[in-house]
């Protein structure tokens, strides 16, 4: 096994990494499909859609295709408020921690490691979600999708929440379940772990150069310490 990294901060991922939210996430998702009297989809479909914020979950979702998102083009208001007004009576509902998410946690702040969540989901969403699971606690700062001007996989929240917790980002590990983790983690020249266990886009993260991919955040805590 590698020697332990030396960190001084961890920021991490929400929405499959800390917290399976996809249950909540496909109730939303059709309930906006039959507002629109359209089909249903699947959950898995819904999935495999999330990963780059609810505008182009929302986008995936009508077009039923995962390259919907590569388009500009906001989706159509009718759809957003209806996927947004949905899903605000759906979070948090049927979400559930990862395994090893709140040992994990526990472990870092053992080690005395200032914490930060750095996430695509829009704040109005994040920050309650949290509440509900149990774990805005254990968080000194939450980035939203909508707080910056350039969400994931742009470095800046990563850059922003370091500065927030008092250190650089050299000493800071990213942990995420996506590619958008792992590039802005790059990006921003943080350390990064990854789980294989979240959402990702449908695809693996076993090929990515990261610095470990972790069975879970408690597995993350025994290969660090504090710097």
């Amino acid at each position: 096994m590698p020697p332990p990294l030396k960190v001084r901060a961890v920021l991490i991922d929400l929405d499959g990494t800390l917290i399976d939210t996809v249950l909540d996430l496909h109730a939303a998702a059709n309930a906006m499909q039959r507002d629109l009297g359209r089909p249903e989809v699947a959950v898995e479909a819904v999935r495999s859609y999330v990963g780059r914020g609810i505008p182009n979950l929302v986008k995936r979702v009508l077009a039923g295709s995962m390259v919907a998102a590569d388009d500009p083009a906001p989706p159509p208001k009718e759809a957003l408020d209806s996927f947004r007004h949905h899903y605000a009576s759906a979070n948090g509902r049927h979400a559930v921690l990862f395994p090893g998410v709140l040992e994990g946690l526990e472990a870092f702040k053992a080690l005395d490691l200032p914490l930060g969540v750095i996430t695509n989901k829009a704040q109005a969403f994040a920050v309650p979600l949290l509440e509900h699971v149990g774990l805005a606690p254990f968080f000194k700062v939450v980035v939203s999708g909508d707080v910056l001007p350039r969400p994931k996989p742009d470095p800046m929240p990563l850059v922003w929440a370091s500065g927030r917790l008092g250190t650089s980002p050299a000493d800071v590990l990213m942990i995420g379940d996506s590619v958008h983790d792992f590039h802005a983690g790059r990006a921003a020249g943080c350390h990064v772990f990854l789980v294989p266990y979240g959402y990702n886009e449908g695809r693996g993260v076993g090929d990515l150069a990261c610095d470990g991919i972790v069975s879970s955040l408690a597995e993350a805590a025994q290969r660090i310490r504090h710097a």
